[in-house]
């Protein structure tokens, strides 16, 4: 996987597909409202373009300019880094997309790479060939030969007619993926003109090996798509090996590699049903054993996870108490006016404690322009016996120092409320209830913490279900067990001594061929004509 970090337009673009995403508006992408089939297919408009954006700004919209870390650049670098390696064995590579494929005349990323490996990395243009050129079979034959040959250094195509049927692997020793296919066999099919028999250069000069780029830029759909493949090859793979954690396919199904071993093959042959019944045994006792390990598994994943709910949940709940005991002090000291009007009797330190609401604001902006607090919380004040702080917080932005004062309000709970993410106002007004504002939302956060010791507190009889119960199968392994048991002896005892040699016979052999005497070996027995123990 080769991590590319995504060009500034590219993090625009990705906070507008987003927004795209939840709220259906088209103009965001720079195209018409969607109609209303087009409502419909919003998530899968809005996965094409997360592609396009991936591939190439310039596949979304012409306006987009060239960018030295787009995905065509890290390419096109890799590409003449690989040129240059394998100059002297003329080794080629493959470059892959579905995406922005050769279209004469159109701007496409096949020949913007082209144009950089020309440009920047002077490699001839003769030695770079799209297989979208060829018109015919005979022309498409020809690109396939040249590559062989090593005429061709640097060959261009899709899955469809790259992916299969092209032996052009004799001199290949890179493949480059710019986009990421769906399907597990289009990717296999892909690295498949490169990894195959009859590459020699990658033989006797790459170590037998051929290099893999799979081009990802962060923070887009491509890790995503790669994992979907990756897991999609797995389960394939399990399905093929008999491997899942539970299984709940036929026990009788054939595969090529996996479908019969060596004790079935032979019992069916033979005509032996007691080495077939065995066979049949061990494969349901490897099933049960596998599903048991996944239980045991499961059991002891939901122990650490019952574990770290409990703390959690405690933890929780001594956040809401502490919670509560700050908003049952707020309402037993709150005053108001004969209107009912919730009074904000704000006392800041270095002004009057009868300061009027300019004052008060203009103090509070005052602290949030120049306040240095190193760090740490700083008193600046009380409201209705909670504590009003300070705190300078330091980012950094493209190597600048940016510093930035938030305000809480800290109660006898110890927590600090804010209000607006601690941001002060510049009106006076409002910056002056800033804190009667962060306390006034303690009721809301309230409820948010009954909300999670709720579910959580759902959550823990499922849990102990899982972690106290038991594996309902053990009986039946069991028996499978007791009775592939007796299966073994029956064959043991079907089986009669061959060996009816007398004991000086064997003393003679032993004689014979000193340096096997006492050793479980073969002895070839010539009046038979057959090996025996």
């Amino acid at each position: 996987m080769y991590h590319i970090p995504p060009t500034p337009e590219q993090e625009a673009f990705i906070q507008k597909l987003m927004e795209f995403a939840k709220t259906g508006n088209a103009m965001l992408l720079g195209r018409p409202p969607l109609s209303e089939s087009e409502e419909k297919a919003k998530m899968l408009i809005a996965t094409d373009y997360a592609r396009k954006m991936s591939l190439d700004m310039r596949m979304i919209s012409p306006q987009y300019e060239d960018h030295p870390d787009n995905k065509a650049s890290h390419c096109a670098d890799n590409i003449s880094k690989y040129y240059n390696k394998f100059n002297a064995q003329k080794g080629t590579q493959f470059v892959f997309s579905d995406l922005g494929t050769y279209k004469p005349g159109n701007w496409n990323v096949y020949s913007e790479i082209k144009r950089k490996l020309i440009e920047d990395h002077g490699i001839p243009p003769h030695e770079i060939r799209f297989i979208q050129e060829a018109k015919n079979e005979n022309q498409r034959k020809e690109i396939i030969r040249n590559a062989n040959e090593g005429k061709i250094r640097v060959l261009f195509g899709s899955t469809e007619m790259l992916g299969t049927g092209v032996n052009a692997q004799k001199r290949a020793v890179a493949v480059h993926h710019l986009d990421i296919p769906w399907r597990p066999s289009d990717l296999a099919q892909r690295d498949g003109r490169a990894i195959r028999k009859g590459n020699e250069i990658a033989k006797f000069f790459a170590d037998n090996k051929v290099d893999i780029f799979i081009y990802a830029v962060e923070k887009s759909l491509d890790g995503y798509k790669f994992n979907t493949l990756y897991n999609k090859q797995v389960f394939i793979e399990q399905l093929k090996s008999n491997s899942l954690g539970k299984r709940t396919i036929d026990e009788g199904g054939i595969d090529e590699k996996t479908g019969m071993n060596f004790s079935e093959y032979v019992a069916i042959l033979s005509g032996n049903t007691d080495l077939l019944e065995k066979a049949k045994l061990e494969k349901q006792i490897a099933g049960l054993e596998s599903e048991r390990q996944a239980h045991n598994r499961s059991k002891l994943a939901s122990k650490y996870k019952l574990e770290d709910t409990m703390v959690t949940l405690g933890n929780t709940q001594k956040r809401f108490d502490r919670m509560n005991l700050d908003w049952e002090n707020l309402q037993k000291r709150i005053q108001k006016n004969k209107d009912e009007d919730i009074l904000n009797p704000v006392q800041l330190i270095g002004i009057p404690p009868d300061a009027d609401v300019k004052q008060i604001g203009a103090k509070l902006n005052q602290l949030s322009a120049k306040a240095r607090t190193a760090g740490q919380y700083e008193e600046i004040g009380t409201l209705y016996g909670f504590t009003l702080l300070v705190k300078t917080e330091v980012s950094q932005k493209e190597g600048v120092d940016l510093k930035d004062n938030r305000f809480f309000a800290q109660g006898e709970g110890n927590i600090k409320y804010t209000f607006n993410n601690g941001k002060m106002a510049t009106d006076p007004k409002t910056a002056s209830f800033n804190f009667l504002n962060a306390l006034m939302k303690i009721p809301g956060m309230l409820e948010q913490e009954q909300k999670k010791i709720t579910d959580l507190q759902k959550d823990l009889p499922v849990l102990q279900e899982v972690v106290n119960g038991t594996w309902k199968k053990e009986q039946t392994l069991s028996d499978l067990k007791t009775e592939l048991a007796a299966v073994e002896r029956k064959i043991q005892l079907s089986i009669k001594p061959e060996n009816t040699q007398s004991e000086e016979q064997t003393e003679t052999i032993e004689k014979q061929n000193p340096t096997i005497s006492g050793q479980f070996v073969p002895v070839q027995d010539i009046r038979r004509g057959r090996a025996i123990l």
